[in-house]
């Protein structure tokens, strides 16, 4: 597979391309959490208590630049901030179900149960 330079950063693969949209612990399931519906940064901080709100703002500012979300800030006190999932982001949401399966066999085959929430 022939490597290719974007953005000033040379990829070896397709996967790798792809992985630097999505790739990571927190952007799928900030995208996977968008595809419903239309959140704010709190409630998005709320629905994963695991991440830093560092975290969180890089994540989303990356999501951003990539296209994948968009980002609307509304100018009222206090200020109110939400994410969107756009058409991009959406192409994403089948990848990341499959790996989400991939995950739920592999952990059953390795006698890990998923507790429900």
């Amino acid at each position: 597979m022939p490597e290719f330079f974007f953005d000033h950063k040379l990829y070896y693969t397709p996967i790798e391309f792809a992985l630097e949209h999505i790739g990571g612990t927190w952007k799928m399931p900030i995208l996977w959490r968008l595809q419903q519906k239309t959140l704010r940064y709190g409630e998005l901080k709320k629905d994963i208590p695991h991440i830093t709100h560092k975290m969180l703002a890089s994540q989303l500012r990356e999501l951003e630049e990539k296209g994948m979300i968009t980002r609307e800030a509304f100018a009222v006190v206090p200020p109110r901030v939400e994410y969107t999932i756009t058409d991009k982001g959406r192409k994403a949401i089948p990848v990341i179900e499959t790996i989400m399966k991939y995950g739920y066999e592999m952990m059953k085959e390795a006698g890990i149960e998923y507790p429900k929430r």
